[in-house]
Order: C-alpha cells, then sequence, then structure tokens
C-alpha cells in the first residue's frame, strides 16, 4: 500500500497534571519524540508531522453524554480540587485539574486529526501516541480516560459507511470502547489484555461476544499473568489475523498500550517488544488504511522504546539496537541504564507459561468452537 505516514504530536501533549504520586507519566509522550527525532525516524521524505488539533464539541458528542461533557468543562476552568463520582470525576485514579478539558479535546482531537490523514489525506497510516483512552465511557470517566477517541473517531467513520476493525493490544481489557460497540456488526472489536479477575477493570472475559446484530463481533483474549511472547503470539496467530481476513474491514484502529512489556509496574504480562514488533509487521502488510493509538505504558523508557519501534515499523524504515547518546545522558541522570532499544528475548517460568498455556488452550478452544464458525471460518487446527 503505498502513501504517506503521519506522526500526530504536540508539544502540549505533556501539559496534563496527573499528580506525583499517579502512574500516568506525561513525560512519556516528550520522551518518545526526542527518541524519534534522536533516531531520524521523523525526517524522511514521505512522513507528515501533524500538530494535533483539538476535537470539537460536536464530535465530542457522537459518544459522550452533554451532562458528562459539561461537568468536565466546568471542573477544568480552574484549580479548585472538585469530586463527581457520578461521573468517575476527582478521585485518585481520575483526578481534575486546570485546563483537563482542553488537554483531553487535544488528544482526542489528536485521533480525530489521525483518522482524517487516513481517509481523506492520502495517508496509508497515521499514530497518535496521545490517543488510546480506551476506558472512557459515555458518561463516565475511567482508568485515566477522561474521553474515548477510539470511539468518537471510529463513529466517523462509520457515520460514513465504513466497516472498522479494532484491535487493542494494552495489558488491560478495552472496555469502553467494546461497550459502544457491543450491538453493532459495523465495528470488530479485538482485545488481548491480561485477564480481568483480580485486574482492573475486571471485564473482557472470553464469552463476552457482543449482542444484537454485535453478536460475534465482540472478542475477547485473556491471558494469564507472566503470559510471555509465545503465548501473545498463538493468540494473535490462530484468533487475530484469520478474524481480520474474514471481517474485511475498510479501516484498521488499533490501541498500542506497552504495558504488556515484561517490566510495566502496573502489570503481569512477560511480553517483550518483540510482539510488539510482530503485531506492527502483521498491521502495516495487511494493506488497511491504520490509525495507531497509544494506550498505557507506566515505565516511561519502556513506552517510548516500544512506540518508536513500532513507529520504524509503520514508516518503513530501518532502525538498529542502540539508543542514542543523547538519550543515553537522559537515562543515566534519572538513573536507568538501559541501552539498547529492544528487549533481549525472555520465555516465562516454566510453571507460569504453562498456566498461561492451559488458559490460551481453554480460551482458543472455545473461540474457535463458538466464534470463528460465525465468520465463516469454522475450526482451524
Amino acid at each position: 500500500m503505498h502513501g504517506d505516514c503521519a506522526f500526530i504530536y504536540s508539544s502540549r501533549f505533556g501539559q496534563g497534571v496527573f499528580g506525583q504520586g499517579h502512574p500516568f507519566k506525561v513525560e512519556r509522550f516528550a520522551l518518545t519524540y526526542a527518541l524519534l527525532d534522536a533516531l531520524h525516524l521523523l525526517s524522511r521524505p514521505g512522513i507528515r508531522l501533524i500538530e494535533a488539533p483539538r476535537a470539537t464539541y460536536a464530535e465530542l458528542l457522537s459518544f459522550h453524554h452533554p451532562d458528562y461533557l459539561r461537568t468536565l468543562q466546568e471542573f477544568s476552568c480552574d484549580s479548585t480540587r472538585r469530586a463527581d463520582f457520578r461521573f468517575g470525576l476527582g478521585d485518585m485514579e481520575n483526578p481534575v485539574f486546570e485546563d483537563l478539558f482542553d488537554w483531553v479535546s487535544l488528544c482526542c482531537g489528536g485521533t480525530m486529526e489521525a483518522a482524517r490523514q487516513v481517509l481523506d489525506k492520502n495517508c496509508r497510516c497515521a499514530f497518535n501516541m496521545a490517543g488510546g483512552w480506551h476506558h472512557a465511557h459515555a458518561a463516565r470517566a475511567s482508568g485515566f480516560s477522561y474521553l474515548n477517541d477510539a470511539v468518537v473517531a471510529i463513529n466517523s467513520m462509520v457515520a460514513r459507511g465504513f466497516k472498522v476493525a479494532y484491535v487493542d493490544l494494552d495489558a488491560h481489557h478495552g472496555d469502553g470502547v467494546q461497550e459502544a460497540f457491543y450491538a453493532t456488526d459495523r465495528v470488530l472489536t479485538i482485545s488481548l489484555h491480561e485477564i480481568g479477575k483480580d485486574f482492573f477493570p475486571y471485564t473482557g472475559v472470553v464469552k463476552e461476544l457482543g449482542t444484537r446484530e454485535g453478536y460475534g463481533y465482540a472478542v475477547n483474549i485473556p491471558m494469564e499473568p507472566h503470559a510471555d511472547d509465545l503465548i501473545f503470539e498463538q493468540a494473535f496467530g490462530r484468533i487475530v489475523i484469520p478474524l481480520l481476513h474474514a471481517f474485511t474491514p475498510d479501516i484498521l484502529v488499533t490501541q498500542m498500550g506497552m504495558d504488556i512489556l515484561r517490566t510495566d509496574p502496573l502489570t503481569r504480562l512477560e511480553m517483550t517488544t518483540g510482539a510488539v514488533e510482530y503485531a506492527g509487521r502483521f498491521f502495516a502488510e495487511c494493506g488497511l488504511p491504520w490509525v495507531a493509538l497509544g494506550g498505557g505504558g507506566y515505565d516511561k523508557l519502556n513506552t517510548a522504546r516500544g512506540w518508536t519501534l513500532l513507529w520504524a515499523i509503520m514508516s518503513g524504515q530501518e532502525v538498529g539496537n542502540a539508543l542514542p547518546e543523547e538519550i543515553h545522558e537522559a537515562l543515566e541522570v534519572s538513573g536507568n541504564s538501559q541501552k539498547s532499544l529492544r528487549d533481549v528475548p525472555h520465555l516465562a517460568r516454566p510453571d507460569d507459561f504453562s498456566r498461561a498455556q492451559d488458559q490460551l488452550d481453554r480460551t482458543l478452544a472455545f473461540l474457535e468452537r463458538r466464534l470463528l464458525p460465525l465468520h465463516g471460518l469454522g475450526f482451524i487446527r
């Protein structure tokens, strides 16, 4: 597939103020940009560096309730501490701060611009690393997410008659996106995530398949803690790839949360950057117009490395394995001794792997028996 690649960015992505002790670190955006710039991955011909705009109020209303948006705006007017737990606002998880509404509208607007670049500006792919807020509901903030940029953007695509496949690789279940499209067959949602029995948002079991016209178009692949690259590649190869081929979407939207990486402080999966590159290569080679979003990732360097490798694949560039000297200096100040862009290969401990494999085998057996036939695929052996 020919065409330019768009990287959506704004220095204002770093202006979110979650608080000193909050696990979400907005500094990861500037760090990723600095790493991409140091590796000269944003400067070759055919790459568009696009300033993110704010999403419009009308765009947000395609999913979010007016009362919720009004409250979010009101709470953003100054630094007064406020809370409204009906809307999930003001607790430790989803703090409110001055200019919050403008900031989250900017992150959402980045995703809308990524969609425009792909749909209307002849780009084959676009990346908004400040998108991917997949836990936000129509009238409730959740999981550090205030506006669901993926839903707002996909709504605009569906309104134009497109079929959309949404694939979520974040360690947490993409509950807000699934909920939005649970009853439609115009959007296929696939989420690979850490199993939710004791893990936020406690949803995404394999039997959540959709309802009414959407039955069979919500797909969940929960994985046991310590699932590694081998588990991920089995799940991806046996479910994600055949479903995308069978669904024949017009557009691909992916959420590329880097909290799947094994040293993330909030999650228990054991993937490496090898899994990121494996998935990224498939998405790039499948020939679909592709909008990629950021998502989770609570180790700043992990996140920057994963997104850098993803962007290199999206934009068709080769990148070596050494972190540039400029990044070394910044990391040494923070006490980080990482020198490589890629992780070394890693396998889970045998007992952890066995538990993860047993869980995956049950999940795949269910999906191959109950889900794949709905898409004309039958059993895959």
